[in-house]
């Protein structure tokens, strides 16, 4: 029997055993356990006002994104907050850190800076923390500067 021969009711059971059984697949794929998770640094630099620097030891998990190492810092640092705001269009936007907030009438913002493991560069990525996906031993700069 052909799947569009089915009832609807009957097909969309079969499409959604099959959708569950493939999302028990992925978890498998990339957890922490089969890959370990990888260190970061993480530091705090503020342009502005010369405070002085402050850093963090954060772990990310195989492939993960840098808002969930930062989120995981944030829930086992006192130390360390941050908040961001969500825009439809471009994803998560850093919006103020350990109580230094950017704002748009003094040209100030957090500028999200990585020095890489592998030869010690500074690059600028050229996506945020909620697509940037950090190597192992990245030095992670939050730079508060203006624009």
């Amino acid at each position: 029997m052909r799947l569009k021969e089915l009832s609807a009711e009957r097909r969309d059971r079969i499409v959604s055993s099959l959708i569950k059984a493939l999302l028990l697949l992925v978890p498998g794929i990339l957890t922490e356990k089969e890959h370990g998770s990888n260190p970061i640094n993480l530091t705090i630099v503020n342009s502005i006002s010369n405070a002085p620097n402050e850093t963090y030891s954060a772990d990310i998990v195989f492939r993960g994104i840098l808002l969930g190492a930062m989120r995981r810092l944030q829930q086992t640092n006192a130390d360390f907050k941050f908040t961001c705001t969500e825009n439809f269009n471009y994803g998560p936007f850093l919006e103020s850190v350990n109580g230094v907030a950017g704002n748009n009438a003094e040209h100030t913002y957090w500028e999200l800076l990585v020095q890489t493991g592998k030869n010690g560069s500074v690059i600028r990525p050229d996506v945020g923390i909620g697509c940037y996906i950090p190597e192992p031993n990245d030095h992670i700069i939050l730079n508060f500067t203006k624009w």
